[in-house]
């Protein structure tokens, strides 16, 4: 499945707050000398203000991809450029330096606590450690990231996380993560845990912080539904390759990549009588360890035929600002085989 090519990236100027270019992430299997392919020289770029959703199974590589970005881990190899670092360049202590621009919200929002601590101190902490500030100054500042996020300041002061529910909990980790004045967060599936009803309430918070606080987002997740609502670029994920980039409002309404297409129709529609769409695919995701030739997504897709099994598609654009690597995508328009 798509990987290759760059034709969904956009120039590099001062709007693009982040550009990622041929990521690769790569883990060894024991003393097997195999490795675990997790992302595959995947390319994708930020601009300031926008919010970029990061979709696939799970298993496809966005978390791992997210985490790169973050340097955590280090990525085997590509370009991770943000507020112009490169960010695979930095040492130890000027990546620590960096990593207090950019935050990251993590799934378990629970775990993700210190279970010994005071919520309102593990708000305080980063603003301690780089000592932003007078000890007023942060106390202050601490109490109004909490009242931005619905939590009580005095309550904080004395609770500890467990006392909290999951919703509170990460509301308090979007606290934390605002508390040093960040431009980009990450959101590594932020409301897969959650209520459907608090996980309505999370994304609202999240939409309304990135107007008050000028936030960048990469929002991940498996839910195309709650990705819709809050993004304003989706990249599509299959096997550790990106498949298709379009703007959210396109993409819903006209997915081109089959995999895409097969995501779109899993999202439950609120209609007992509502008819199911009747989308073919068959077994599980292969392997990451021994990915599978050509276009990744071949053994699963209904328009796989000969060529997908040899020729790794290129993306490329078939509608304005919608692109595809498909060799045969939902629209009809079949890229022509290349020459031997």
């Amino acid at each position: 499945m798509a990987g290759t090519g760059d034709a969904h990236m956009r120039p590099a100027d001062d709007e693009v707050l982040l550009r990622v270019e041929k990521l690769l992430v790569e883990f060894p299997v024991g003393r097997t000398g195999l490795k675990v392919h997790a992302v595959s020289g995947i390319s994708f770029d930020v601009e300031k203000g926008e919010t970029l959703g990061l979709v696939g199974e799970s298993g496809c590589g966005k978390s791992t991809t997210g985490r790169a970005v973050m340097q955590l881990p280090e990525p085997t190899s590509g370009s991770v450029m943000f507020e112009g670092q490169e960010l695979t360049a930095l040492n130890r202590s000027d990546m620590r330096e960096a990593r207090t621009h950019m935050q990251m919200i993590f799934q378990d929002p629970i775990s993700s606590l210190n279970p010994r601590r005071k919520v309102r101190d593990i708000v305080l902490e980063p603003l301690n450690i780089w000592k932003r500030g007078t000890k007023d100054e942060r106390q202050a500042l601490v109490d109004k990231v909490l009242e931005d996020v619905g939590i009580d300041p005095q309550r904080a002061a004395t609770s500890q996380a467990h006392e909290f529910s999951g919703g509170q909990c990460q509301r308090i980790s979007i606290a934390r993560a605002l508390v040093l004045d960040p431009s980009l967060i990450i959101c590594d599936e932020p409301v897969s845990a959650l209520d459907v009803s608090v996980q309505a309430q999370v994304i609202n918070l999240l939409e309304d912080l990135k107007e008050r606080y000028g936030l960048t987002l990469i929002f991940i997740a498996h839910d195309l539904a709650v990705v819709k609502n809050i993004s304003d670029r989706v990249a599509v994920m299959y096997l550790g390759k990106l498949c298709e980039v379009a703007g959210s409002d396109d993409l819903y309404r006209q997915p081109l990549h089959p995999y895409t297409n097969v995501l779109l129709a899993s999202i439950p529609v609120p209609d007992p009588d509502a008819e199911p769409l009747a989308v073919e695919v068959v077994g599980e995701p292969p392997s990451p360890v021994l990915p599978p030739p050509g276009c990744r997504f071949h053994p699963r897709c209904p328009n796989a035929q000969e060529r997908c099994t040899t020729e790794e598609p290129v993306m490329r654009e078939l509608a304005t600002r919608h692109f595809v690597a498909c060799h045969f995508p939902m629209d009809g328009t079949a890229v022509p085989a290349q020459p031997a």
